[in-house]
């Protein structure tokens, strides 16, 4: 049930239960199962049904129901669409810009599932602490690259870094989403970063 699930989060007395953690989840109240709308309730079912548990980052946010239901309909149209970008992609832009940005949460969550989509147990560490060695393709790496520049330099982007993405054998869509995948994350970064979102404990060992 999902209410054993949040008394195990380390939220306190927000949620009338004895935490059973050391440490919260957010430095802001997590709102209890019942206080939520059933929309809300019912994806954290799914997602507990599917994974064995709740990321955190789906109780944080949804104490503000409205601002959750616009990120994950992003995330999702961002992280679960087809195109010249796997999956694996995806996640690797995540974790490359989200260690830059220093977001724990999302380089130890987003690192778990680029584990999984990559079936390699080793590349999420080394995308995470230097992409430019890690065992990835040349053209992962020029994508990881552009999504840098975005993340950082969005002012610098010109036509050099679209063709040379081209070169690669990139799509003008698939820059496009690598350039969103990076601007999000960049705004998922900075949220977790200011609510001392904690990373599950389980991400830790997936996929390794």
């Amino acid at each position: 049930m999902l209410r054993h699930y949040f008394a195990s989060t380390g939220t306190g007395s927000d949620l009338g239960t004895a935490p059973l953690s050391l440490h919260a989840i957010s430095r802001f109240p997590v709102p209890a199962p019942e206080q939520l709308p059933d929309d809300i309730r019912a994806r954290l079912l799914k997602v507990q049904e599917k994974s064995g548990f709740v990321p955190n980052v789906f109780l944080v946010l949804a104490r503000r129901p409205d601002e959750f239901r616009a990120f994950f309909a992003y995330h999702d149209a961002l992280m679960d669409k087809p195109g010249g970008l796997s999956k694996a992609d995806r996640e690797m832009i995540v974790v490359a810009t989200s260690a830059a940005n220093q977001c724990q949460y999302c380089v130890v969550a987003h690192g778990a599932i680029l584990r999984i989509r990559a079936k390699d147990p080793l590349v999420a560490d080394q995308v995470a602490v230097n992409y430019r060695k890690a065992d990835i393709t040349p053209r992962q790496k020029a994508m990881i690259e552009f999504a840098m520049t975005v993340a950082f330099e969005a002012y610098a982007v010109d036509e050099p870094h679209i063709e040379n993405l081209k070169q690669h054998g990139f799509s003008e869509e698939d820059v496009w989403d690598i350039a969103a995948i990076a601007a999000f994350f960049g705004m998922s970064n900075r949220i977790a970063n200011v609510t001392n979102t904690r990373p599950n404990d389980e991400f830790y060992t997936m996929g390794r």
